[in-house]
């Protein structure tokens, strides 16, 4: 899996390849510290799973980076990262094609959680980067309270625990531990796990 991120903060890049590589320790990075470099890069060839641009870095000139991006890797998911970026940058970035937007507020946890969800096909705003999630909840009842158990199960999907370890740690059956997960996507809204789990961690920071 080949993966650009361009950024033009050294610091940034570092901690968001260790992330990427607790994800997927195989994955190649190519770093780029600004748009022309990145591009330069995508020009040079190769197969990419995921394209990651810092919307403020030299040579982005706003969102029209993303726009430029997009044309020449149509169907190569690409995402907008930024430490401050308005809710209107935001929902344009979307309205542009962006896969998601990944604020560098996110801790290690959440933006491997986010990274793993973009690259099975979902799209990734969280809860207040624009007025409405960026998907729909797929539950009337989203604001229904968790049982003790299921926050309890909540907390190991966040630690990214399998079905089967969260069953012995628990002293549950596997079929349990489903029912429960089952539950929390529906009354958080989301459409699985790795979304619950992002969600659980937006609520505590907001």
């Amino acid at each position: 899996m080949r993966i650009l991120l361009a950024d033009d903060h050294n610091m940034v890049r570092d901690a968001l390849k260790s992330y990427i590589e607790r994800l997927e320790p195989s994955a190649e990075i190519v770093s780029a510290d600004s748009f022309t470099t990145a591009f330069h890069a995508v020009e040079e060839g190769g197969v990419l799973a995921l394209v990651i641009l810092d919307l403020k870095m030299p040579g982005m000139d706003g969102l029209d980076g993303l726009r430029r991006m997009r044309e020449r890797v149509p169907d190569v998911p690409v995402v907008i990262m930024s430490g401050g970026a308005s809710h209107e940058d935001v929902r344009t970035a979307i309205d542009l094609g962006a896969q998601g937007f990944l604020p560098k507020t996110l801790t290690g946890p959440a933006m491997v959680s986010a990274i793993r969800l973009i690259l099975a096909g979902e799209k990734f705003v969280p809860f207040g980067a624009v007025d409405a999630p960026a998907v729909e909840p797929n539950a009337m009842d989203g604001h229904a309270p968790l049982t003790q158990r299921e926050r309890e199960v909540l907390q190991y999907l966040e630690k990214g625990w399998s079905n089967k370890e969260i069953a012995r740690a628990l002293e549950l059956q596997e079929v349990t531990i489903k029912l429960h997960i089952r539950g929390i996507c529906r009354k958080l809204g989301a459409k699985n796990r790795t979304q619950a789990a992002l969600r659980a961690q937006e609520a505590r920071r907001s």
